[in-house]
């Protein structure tokens, strides 16, 4: 899918994604994957700033990205409304470039699955991390059910049209793949969703 339409996908689904937002949606794992962050944080594919409730903003100077404009303004709403500082840059990042070894953490909540290349963009991410720094990812993929499992192969050339999402993407194998070290991983919804707690090499 050409990166234009796939940022026009992205910034229709705004609003929705701010609703989900301030529902806070997700919001167990997300605090459960988060609790512990503090320091320089990079976290790529911010959408409309979900895990902003789950910062300390005491403990946290985050630099966030998104290649989608409508993102980024409901992302810096929530921001503001929870007196959370955060540096935004309208970037793709398969494309964004950054100086290496410069964030504490990078932070990843459901954005491999949209990538033409997530293997590549985990192991940028290992590299704008400092050398033993923690890379937080929350990702959705292939079912450790079969029947699930098998359901996502049928529905994913459907969604990806739709939602511009891979539903099938087996998400563990990928970051075994990568550069990073997976330290801790946990899933839940019949194995489609993972907390994965990793730390850069």
């Amino acid at each position: 899918m050409k990166k234009n339409t796939l940022v026009r996908k992205f910034n229709k689904q705004a609003s929705m994604y701010e609703r989900n937002s301030r529902q806070r949606t997700l919001g167990m794992w997300r605090s459960r994957l988060l609790q512990d962050i503090h320091g320089k944080v990079l976290e790529v594919a911010v959408g409309a700033g979900a895990n902003f409730p789950y910062y300390n903003r005491d403990t946290v100077d985050l630099t966030a990205v998104d290649f989608s404009p409508e993102m980024l303004n409901s992302a810096r709403r929530m921001a503001s409304e929870l007196q959370l500082k955060v540096s935004f840059q309208e970037q793709d990042i398969e494309t964004l470039e950054l100086p290496e070894r410069s964030f504490d953490c990078v932070v990843s909540t459901l954005s491999l699955c949209s990538y033409d290349d997530p293997l590549a963009v985990l192991n940028k991410m290992n590299r704008w991390c400092r050398p033993g720094g923690h890379i937080y990812l929350l990702e959705h993929g292939i079912s450790s059910n079969r029947l699930l499992g098998f359901t996502q192969h049928l529905v994913n050339p459907v969604a990806r049209r739709i939602s511009g999402c891979h539903f099938n993407r087996d998400m563990l194998q990928i970051v075994h793949d990568s550069e990073v070290e997976i330290v801790n991983t946990e899933r839940y919804w019949g194995g489609m969703v993972h907390l994965i707690w990793a730390v850069s090499t």
